[in-house]
């Protein structure tokens, strides 16, 4: 299992808002600081996602796990209202299988950010 993830940016001010936005619907909030980081997580108050000022890791794919549908949807507006880069709208992906309904974002470092609920609608 994993523990955490850490992502690479240029600005961290400009990603921080961007995902506390695009995840508040999935329940992820802040949950850590640092000088140069910013820990996110759930209610927990575990970070197991993590921002730092360094280069950044270009085309890093993440997803989160999302409770229904609804919240994908959620996911998807937020993230664009954010300043996210649309790269896949909320629906079915069948090619995965047949309860597979995601949204995907790219951010403003290129990390390609999926909201994804696996469960029958």
């Amino acid at each position: 299992m994993i523990d955490h993830v850490l992502l690479g940016v240029h600005h961290l001010d400009e990603s921080r808002h961007f995902y506390e936005n695009a995840l508040r619907p999935l329940g992820v909030k802040v949950v850590a600081e640092e000088p140069e980081m910013v820990g996110f997580g759930d209610d927990s108050g575990r970070p197991f996602f993590w921002l730092a000022v360094r280069e950044p890791t270009h085309r890093v794919h993440v997803a989160f796990t999302a409770a229904d549908r609804a919240a994908v949807d959620a996911f998807h507006a937020a993230a664009l209202h954010a300043g996210g880069v649309d790269n896949g709208p909320p629906g079915l992906r069948p090619d995965n299988h047949e309860n597979y309904y995601a949204a995907f974002a790219f951010d403003a470092d290129g990390n390609n950010i999926e909201a994804v609920c696996q469960r029958p609608a």
